[in-house]
């Protein structure tokens, strides 16, 4: 079966290519499609629909896209949807003339974030942890991964993992070769790794888009999508 997927990112490819090894992914610059939706939504599951609708749009085939972010507890969840654009404190959402900056300084101004957070003791942990955050202390932080497979206009299912683990205390810390973004700056506790010292079996079986493609995966079989 042929599914595009909704993204640029080989990584991405690469990681849908080994949780669906029965299809072929395809992605729009495979097939020199101009493929770059503005993605206005306030949450994850709502940039994968405008994803995801605007790629079948263009192709009439079935469509995977997601929309992951890392969200850090003590911060309030930031950086969440605007994780690719975050740029410090000053600009969760991204600076104002659009420029993204390199993923090494994205990862050490997120830390000097957490870190002035924790310093300054301004989150309540206690409460925090009733909602369900704060499972590995005050540096807390989860991915976030919304995912959706469109077959038609009103034919798709989603589904929404996490991954939790902790920010690192200092970005000389980081470490592994592995995955994207955050993942150098990423602790898990149960591993005693940072995501980008897995190995692509390990992080698939644990990650939060592995998780919600197997979830996809189960519910399009049953769902004869």
């Amino acid at each position: 079966m042929k599914i595009y997927l909704a993204s640029s990112n080989k990584n991405k490819k690469r990681e849908m290519g080994q949780i669906f090894p029965d299809c072929q992914i395809v992605t729009p610059a495979d097939e020199g499609i101009e493929f770059d939706p503005e993605e206005t939504g306030e949450t994850f599951l709502e940039n994968s629909l405008i994803k995801a609708r605007a790629l079948h749009l263009i192709t009439g085939q079935p469509v995977i896209a997601d929309d992951s972010g890392i969200c850090v507890d003590a911060l309030g969840g930031v950086p969440g949807v605007w994780s690719s654009r975050y740029a410090g404190p000053e600009f969760h959402r991204g600076r104002p003339d659009g420029k993204k900056i390199p993923q090494e300084e994205q990862n050490a101004m997120l830390i000097a974030e957490l870190n002035q957070a924790v310093r300054s003791g301004s989150f309540d942990i206690e409460a925090g942890r009733k909602m369900g955050l704060f499972r590995n202390g005050p540096r807390s932080a989860h991915y976030t991964c919304a995912m959706v497979f469109l077959t038609g206009v009103s034919e798709c299912v989603a589904a929404v993992q996490t991954m939790e683990g902790t920010l690192l205390e200092d970005v000389g810390e980081a470490r592994g070769t592995g995955g994207f973004g955050y993942d150098p700056i990423f602790f898990l506790p149960q591993y005693g790794r940072t995501a980008a010292e897995l190995s692509a079996d390990e992080k698939n079986a644990i990650s939060h888009r592995g998780k919600a493609a197997r979830m996809i995966r189960a519910m399009a079989s049953a769902s004869n999508m």
